[in-house]
């Protein structure tokens, strides 16, 4: 659990800190994650790591319950904080290991990583991730079941049903079937819902996936709270 947590609280400062380097106009990109912004992305994080329970609650109860709606709502509250409150929480949460309410410590290492996708690859900053943590991620990406995988376009094994998913620079495939090859960022994108293109995708499975990736990824946009 330890080493867990300290692989949470680097990607954690890592995301603070590029957020910090961002210009005006970068933070007010427009994201992969529905419509929200790269600022957005960190007022989400910012708001959703550090909530309590009771807060969630009335935030639902005014959202009449739609999750995805009240997430939305506090990134947005958040938001209007400010750049330099929404990376001062992020740190804090980094410290202190502090995770949205009900989820797996290992969703935390999740959010970072992926929404970190969702900000640099628009700006056309990439950023590679550790073997270790790109593993803990897939393989926690790939499993996610019903209601977590809403946001995500569905169930990621569905989509990945009679192909063999391998992502190239890591030791990490999964699946059985015709083979499909892509980059570790790409993968990760595909997992969760993300758009990935056509020309990402190698091997005699990449039509294939590329249709399911792209239904995915329409059916997500706009519920991405993870």
């Amino acid at each position: 659990m330890s080493e867990l947590s300290d692989l949470i609280r680097t990607e954690r400062l890592v995301f603070a800190d590029f957020l910090e380097t961002l210009s005006p106009d970068e933070l007010a990109t427009p994201s992969l994650c529905g419509a929200w912004t790269v600022q957005e992305v960190g007022a989400h994080l910012a708001s959703a790591t550090g909530l309590e329970a009771r807060e969630l609650l009335r935030q639902l109860v005014r959202s009449g319950f739609r999750l995805n709606h009240a997430s939305a709502e506090l990134a947005k509250r958040w938001n209007r904080r400010g750049l330099e409150e929404i990376v001062r929480r992020l740190r804090e949460n980094a410290e202190t290991g502090a995770k949205p309410p009900g989820v797996p410590q290992l969703a935390a290492l999740v959010d970072p990583v992926v929404h970190a996708i969702d900000v640099r690859r628009p700006l056309g900053k990439p950023r590679e991730v550790s073997p270790e943590v790109f593993a803990l991620v897939a393989d926690f990406s790939v499993g996610l079941r019903w209601p977590m995988n809403v946001s995500v376009g569905g169930n990621p094994r569905k989509r990945l049903a009679g192909v063999r998913l391998v992502a190239e620079g890591y030791d990490w495939a999964y699946g059985e079937g015709t083979e499909v090859r892509a980059s570790g960022e790409a993968v990760l994108r595909l997992l969760n819902g993300r758009p990935v293109e056509r020309g990402e995708l190698t091997g005699p499975g990449a039509d294939q996936l590329a249709a399911r990736t792209a239904t995915a990824a329409r059916d997500s946009r706009g519920r991405r709270t993870r």
